[in-house]
């Protein structure tokens, strides 16, 4: 319905266009018909290609995946990041890359929901295990292996069933600020479209079991940590492990005794 749609604007535009100009042959033929029907401005990344719609525009078929690739096939800044290694043999661009919303638009938004629809699809393009998809089809099935079901119990209420068929870490394990002391699974606690937690209450003041979840940086396993730190906060003798000796749980650099302190 939406493309009939568009093609009963495009060809009521026409109709418009060729009435207007009836009267005057010549006007007609300096029509630029292309910029006549564009939806809207293309992205700034893109503006080179304002009056070059078949660059990613095909006739009928519309956008195409080979046509990105024209242009993106050497971007190895993604396709060679962990994270964003699956672009490589995506099937499909525009589900997560929209063009046409002006020159300061971002063209990129993360569908979650989008990329599990896109991964259980792809799984079953790849039948020979020497196709050159084999190592795509690895990363899918780490991709979608976390082994939960829907409706699974210790899942974040916001996250879709979709989603909890993703395994976070094969994409985000390099994000991981809990250095795994939580696992891997982490729709537990996380939302697909956020990492903070506005949920999440601290435990207090008083806790004294920081270490389970929080890891010391690498200077206080160095002599820096008793020439300086454990000083400053005058707990000369305090174990690295006594996180709670040192710090307020407001944050890392709120010393007890000292205040606001950057030490690193």
């Amino acid at each position: 319905m939406k493309n009939i749609l568009m093609l009963l604007l495009g060809v009521g535009i026409t109709i418009a266009l060729v009435s207007h100009y009836v009267h005057s042959p010549d006007a007609i033929a300096d029509i630029d018909w292309e910029q006549s029907i564009v939806p809207g401005k293309l992205s700034a990344a893109h503006a080179f290609l304002d009056n070059d719609c078949e660059s990613c525009h095909t006739p009928i078929e519309g956008i195409e995946r080979d046509n990105c690739v024209t242009c993106h096939a050497n971007d190895s800044h993604i396709t060679q990041r962990q994270p964003t290694a699956f672009h490589t043999d995506i099937s499909e661009c525009t589900t997560c890359h929209t063009e046409h919303g002006g020159r300061g638009a971002k063209i990129s938004t993360m569908d979650h929901r989008a990329l599990t629809t896109i991964g259980l699809g792809m799984l079953g393009q790849f039948k020979d295990p020497n196709h050159e998809g084999a190592i795509a089809k690895a990363f899918l099935g780490d991709l979608l292996a976390s082994g939960r079901m829907p409706g699974s119990l210790f899942v974040h209420p916001d996250v879709s069933a979709e989603e909890v068929l993703l395994n976070c870490s094969t994409c985000h394990k390099n994000d991981d600020r809990h250095f795994s002391l939580f696992g891997q699974d982490c729709v537990q606690c996380h939302r697909t479209d956020q990492w903070s937690l506005p949920e999440f209450l601290h435990p207090s003041n008083q806790s004294r079991d920081c270490n389970q979840c929080h890891e010391a940086p690498p200077s206080h396993y160095m002599q820096h940590f008793k020439m300086i730190s454990a000083k400053v906060a005058g707990e000369p003798k305090a174990p690295v492990e006594d996180c709670f000796a040192c710090h307020q749980s407001t944050s890392w650099n709120d010393i007890k005794r000292a205040g606001w302190y950057k030490h690193h």
